[in-house]
């Protein structure tokens, strides 16, 4: 009898809430101590998937289903292949590390941890759900602890942005499920009975869509995949979420949340509608290059240290969504890989943000500079965490973008316009570092003001949050060949599908 680790990973987290809502308020250790440990536990189910994951094989591993509501056809079904693997792999680590990055929160502990277990575990099963009811369930699941994280522990404009942040991603979310909907009616016709099975669906209902029908529940879905990614005009919300969220708030909306998106158009998207996926990837490309421009050029306005970065990741998962549209096995396996560096650098950059936040009380550019001098471990990490996010080469940051772009210069389904596109995301390289090595100078360099003389640099605990990222941004711009193995047999495969699914509906 296999162990299941899956329901596990899930089961965990959701164990660990209801243990910290058992221990008295007043034991703020073992509350915190609590939600650490199970977050920990999670990481280590997670590596023991790792090491069991077999990379030659494109098929889902540690498979585990029942059928939970046979009236309508809807089932547990959990699973990771090499589209899901370093995603989940993401989610493990980054939580551990936002929790370690809140021991600073001293109001409503309790409820803060319980929080982020349940965020956490509803993370995890959107990359693990393959029933599409399932996944419609964790992916709702996730906004109430986000919108209520942000509403009660952030900054003077919480309620704001969180009722922003709600209605944004509930607005696309209705969208998908009148997809969802028209989906299951369509199985129902077919199996008498009805489906959510995600890979019934893909092989026996998408085939008798007609071009037509596939574009409008490609739309469907991709509304609530564009908003949550997000991308251009749909970003709205990103900034103002960001700069309200706690600091571990605003580390997984970037690191693991807007990947979600990019996961939806992947999973779901390209595998029901293969005709509209080719059909629509020049307009989602080229959304993507306006998106990376857009967000490069917001970024340098800013004077806001998290306001950049919020915006830097409107452009970052503009190269994302660019290597996915160019429909192609370099391209899509370089958006998969920048979706993890995406996660490690700009998590990284959040955390420092809140780092520095929690000293000076205050993330303006203009009362900063010149901290080099008091604090050269900060300095000296902020700058590989910042040229990652830059992409320079030797770091994780330049082998997703430059392979995204090779990815896309040769890309069929993008037709003609590829160079140019290709061309004009390449510039939006160039922006990132003007706006990156701005922040860089205006933060560290330059005379350093009279009150912050006396600033304590990183203590142990913060330096250990920063170890494991670091160390990933450095191996995987060494060595990215492990990452690209685990995911090209899976890639190849939902590619071949979908070149010949398409083929099949014309």
């Amino acid at each position: 009898m296999t162990v299941p680790l899956l329901t596990a990973m899930l089961g965990l987290p959701l164990a660990g809430a209801l243990g910290i809502l058992a221990i008295p308020r007043d034991r703020v250790g073992a509350i915190r101590w609590t939600a650490l440990g199970t977050s920990m536990a999670v990481l280590g189910l997670a590596l023991a998937v790792l090491v069991g994951f077999d990379p030659q094989r494109p098929g889902l591993q540690f498979v585990e289903r029942w059928v939970w509501a046979p009236a309508i056809g809807a089932s547990y079904i959990v699973g990771v292949d090499g589209i899901s693997l370093w995603l989940v792999l993401l989610t493990a680590l980054i939580f551990p590390l936002a929790l370690g990055a809140s021991w600073t929160i001293a109001e409503r502990v309790k409820e803060y941890m319980a929080l982020m277990l349940l965020l956490e575990a509803g993370v995890l099963g959107v990359f693990l759900a393959h029933d599409l009811l399932l996944f419609y369930i964790f992916w709702e699941f996730t906004l109430v602890p986000m919108t209520l994280l942000i509403g009660i522990w952030g900054g003077p404009r919480r309620v704001y942005a969180a009722v922003k942040f709600f209605l944004y991603t509930m607005a696309g979310s209705i969208f998908m499920l009148m997809g969802i909907i028209a989906l299951w009616l369509l199985s129902r016709s077919l199996t008498g009975t009805g489906t959510f099975d995600l890979d019934r669906m893909a092989r026996h209902g998408s085939p008798l869509l007609s071009p037509e029908a596939q574009r409008w529940l490609f739309v469907a879905f991709g509304l609530a995949f564009a908003v949550k990614v997000p991308m251009w005009p749909f970003h709205s919300w990103l900034p103002d979420a960001h700069v309200e969220a706690p600091t571990a708030g605003s580390v997984i909306l970037a690191a693991l949340l807007l990947k979600m998106g990019a996961y939806g158009f992947l999973r779901f998207n390209f595998s029901l509608f293969p005709a509209a996926a080719r059909a629509l990837a020049l307009p989602v490309a080229v959304l993507a290059v306006v998106a990376i421009l857009y967000g490069a050029l917001a970024a340098y306005a800013q004077e806001d240290f998290k306001r950049l970065v919020a915006f830097s990741s409107v452009s970052h998962m503009g190269f994302v969504m660019l290597g996915l549209a160019a429909l192609n096995p370099l391209g899509v396996q370089a958006a998969l890989l920048q979706m993890v560096n995406h996660g490690l650098s700009t998590g990284g950059l959040f955390l420092l943000v809140g780092m520095l936040y929690e000293r000076t009380h205050t993330r303006d550019f203009r009362a900063l500079g010149g901290l080099w001098k008091v604090m050269p471990l900060y300095g000296g990490i902020l700058m590989v965490v910042g040229f990652s996010s830059m992409g320079l080469p030797g770091l994780n940051g330049f082998v997703g973008e430059f392979l995204i772009l090779l990815g896309s210069f040769g890309a069929a389904a993008l037709g003609p316009a590829a160079r140019w596109l290709t061309a004009a995301a390449a510039f939006g390289v160039v922006l990132a570092a003007v706006y990156i090595l701005t922040m860089l100078m205006r933060v560290l360099h330059g005379p350093l003001p009279p009150r912050w003389q006396g600033l304590p640099d990183l203590g142990g605990r913060e330096l250990a949050i920063m170890a494991p990222l670091l160390a990933l941004i450095l191996f995987i711009g060494l060595y990215p060949m492990p990452f690209f193995a685990a995911m090209d047999a899976s890639v190849r495969q939902a590619l071949a599908a979908l070149s010949g699914a398409a083929l099949s509906t014309r």
